[in-house]
């Protein structure tokens, strides 16, 4: 495969690699407390406060890996792009809301990430659910986690095996897996922020701090089964569907556009095409 075939907007670094896993660690830890602490931790004892202190701390942290990814190399045709297919997804967002979940703008992110790589898909995943949030009115303290999960998302399909291993039908077909099964793991870990604000609603459903991780995990599953399992089918449905009878048109569109923009193409000078002084006229 030819370099401008392979080239992507945004190419990791180490800066880049180490703030994408500071930030994972930490959401891992604000969306997983709820199951993941200790029944003897302190954590329990401020279960009521931590979705907020995760809600105010993880904006911050986005921002600051967006920037770290940004400053390592998105140049002005990147940023370009961004603010594109950025404002495409959050535009697409709102056109399956409270339709049992039929999210059309899953499938953009998943062949975006695809062609444009885990950093690039990082940023815009965050970007987009961002601006979508603004235009839907959807602002509150669950859109960090929502930021958070859907860079998870768009980051993961650019981690898939290379389309210089994999072309044609078994890469769509591959897209198609990934996004399915993203769409449920998506909703799922969206759930566990969401959860923890039921505390003694139902007993059957709801979180209690410091009980054995064995009955709270049962009381999550219930309550994903009982509160958007439909949801994330639907999610992952229209995913599915899209991404196999779209998929090969946009990626092709995608990877053309990628080509053009040469995004690691270098402005060299050759110094052997420089204007050849002209003589300067004879005196009579």
């Amino acid at each position: 495969m030819d370099a401008q075939r392979s080239a992507r907007p945004v190419r990791l670094g180490p800066r880049s690699i180490a703030a994408l896993v500071l930030i994972s660690a930490v959401g891992a830890v604000a969306f997983g407390w709820p199951l993941l602490a200790d029944e003897r931790s302190g954590l329990h004892d401020h279960a009521a406060d931590a979705p907020w202190l995760f809600a105010a701390l993880l904006p911050l942290l986005v921002a600051v890996v967006v920037a770290t990814i940004a400053d390592t190399g998105m140049d002005a045709k990147a940023v370009a792009m961004l603010g594109v297919l950025a404002a495409v997804g959050a535009a697409l967002r709102p056109l399956g809301a409270g339709t049992a979940g039929l999210e059309p703008m899953f499938f953009l992110m998943v062949l975006s990430g695809r062609v444009l790589g885990p950093g690039f898909g990082f940023v815009l995943g965050a970007v987009t659910m961002f601006a979508s949030a603004l235009l839907t009115g959807g602002v509150g303290p669950w859109m960090p986690f929502q930021m958070l999960a859907m860079g998870w998302f768009t980051m993961g399909v650019g981690l898939l095996p290379g389309p210089d291993r994999i072309r044609g039908r078994a890469e769509v077909l591959m897209l198609g897996l990934y996004g399915t099964v993203a769409a449920f793991a998506y909703g799922t870990v969206m759930n566990l922020q969401g959860w923890t604000y039921l505390q003694g609603v139902s007993s059957n459903i709801s979180f209690h701090p410091g009980d054995p991780l064995s009955e709270n995990l049962v009381r999550f599953l219930t309550y994903c089964l009982l509160t958007s399992m439909g949801w994330d089918l639907g999610r992952a449905v229209i995913t599915l569907v899209l991404t196999l009878t779209l998929g090969p048109a946009i990626l092709k569109a995608l990877r053309r556009a990628t080509r053009r923009a040469a995004f690691e193409a270098q402005v060299t000078f050759d110094a052997s095409q420089r204007s050849v002084d002209r003589e300067p006229p004879h005196r009579a």
